[in-house]
């Protein structure tokens, strides 16, 4: 396994501006911005816009999404800028139903944010819907059993998936050997990129209470994990503009990315930085599982008679595909803190299939 040392860095600033970050400096861009036409968010776009405000003043729901929608394409701006050649840019965004001067009707959020992205420049790449069901019995509006007035309920987000330019290269054989240490299992492939994700009963956080997460709207753990284990390579860095209550951060710690959060709430990237210098056991934990994970496909195919035919390297496990041969997962073996808001992990060898050392 090539040595592996991130570095993480936390900003308490406006994510419209950030300026800071050079030009072509990152990796991959994974965020949840906060959702126009959400009313919980309603403050936030108000005291950014004084649109926003003044549509909301009279009830003007197409203005005020537009108007919304107009502070997050400054954001997305900045992404493109920052981004590599190459690089990815993945939101996490849903659609809003709401009731605006007596009007119900649909606010595509996706849409709107897709739009701004193809304008920039970016490539648009197939999707992913988060599947989020409920079983609430009244999750049917509107007129109840009677046609023509109810409405569907809205049960997924997207993941919208946008490319800058075309395909990254891997041509120097430093490039190529960290890209074989950073593949995912043949089954992980197969689950992670079909376009709807189904994430019930899945690692959902680390630590952070639900006040926490209620104030951020934070995404699932897992959500952040796969995008990032999908869209780039180990020593990586990763941006999320809307870093809220730090999930991408410890995402990108656990596949052994670089990362940079902004966060315009000061209490949240405190209570961040704090669980950054405690989280290496339920970091470490996260790669333990997907190992038993691939140890339980392994003993499957073995007892149905179809035994795989290569072994990890590193591992000592049977692996589908010669792609997997020196697929490397590294535990978290140290985090300090060299600055205010910036973050050192060091790592050691991957653990082996059966043990959770």
């Amino acid at each position: 396994m090539t040595d592996l040392t991130t570095f993480h860095t936390l900003l308490f600033q406006d994510a419209r501006d950030c300026s800071n970050i050079k030009d072509e400096s990152v990796d991959l861009v994974v965020t949840s911005p906060p959702y126009p036409m959400i009313e919980m968010w309603d403050g936030l776009f108000c005291g950014l816009s004084t649109d926003t405000a003044n549509a909301r003043s009279v009830g003007d729901g197409m203005r005020m999404f537009e108007a919304m929608h107009r502070e997050l394409d400054k954001v997305w701006k900045h992404q493109f800028r920052a981004l590599k050649p190459g690089g990815f840019l993945c939101i996490n965004i849903g659609d809003a139903t709401r009731t605006v001067a007596g009007t119900f009707r649909l606010y595509p959020n996706h849409v709107r944010a897709a739009s701004c992205c193809l304008g920039l420049g970016f490539d648009p790449l197939p999707m992913i819907h988060w599947w989020k069901p409920t079983n609430a019995p009244n999750k049917f509006m509107g007129s109840g059993m009677l046609p023509a007035g109810a409405y569907a309920t809205l049960e997924h987000e997207y993941i919208l998936i946008f490319r800058k330019g075309g395909k990254r290269e891997f041509s120097a054989p430093g490039e190529k050997q960290v890209r074989h240490e950073s593949a995912y299992f043949w089954e992980e492939r197969n689950q992670w990129f079909s376009d709807t994700w189904d994430l019930k009963g899945l690692r959902q956080d680390l630590s952070l209470d639900a006040v926490s997460r209620q104030r951020s709207a934070a995404y699932p753990f897992e959500l952040a994990y796969r995008l990032i284990c999908m869209y780039s390579v180990q020593g990586d860095t990763v941006v999320d503009p809307f870093l809220g209550t730090g999930t991408t951060t410890f995402a990108a710690i656990a596949a052994g990315r670089s990362s940079i959060g902004m966060e315009i709430d000061m209490a949240l990237g405190q209570q961040v930085a704090g669980e950054i210098l405690v989280c290496a056991d339920s970091i470490n934990e996260v790669v333990a599982e997907r190992l038993r994970k691939h140890d339980e496909f392994v003993n499957k195919r073995v007892l149905a008679g179809k035994p795989l035919k290569y072994i990890n390297d590193g591992l000592g496990c049977q692996v589908m595909t010669g792609q997997e041969i020196k697929l490397a997962l590294p535990l978290v073996d140290r985090i300090e803190e060299t600055a205010p808001g910036q973050f050192k992990v060091t790592y050691r060898k991957p653990v082996r299939v059966g043990t959770s050392e």
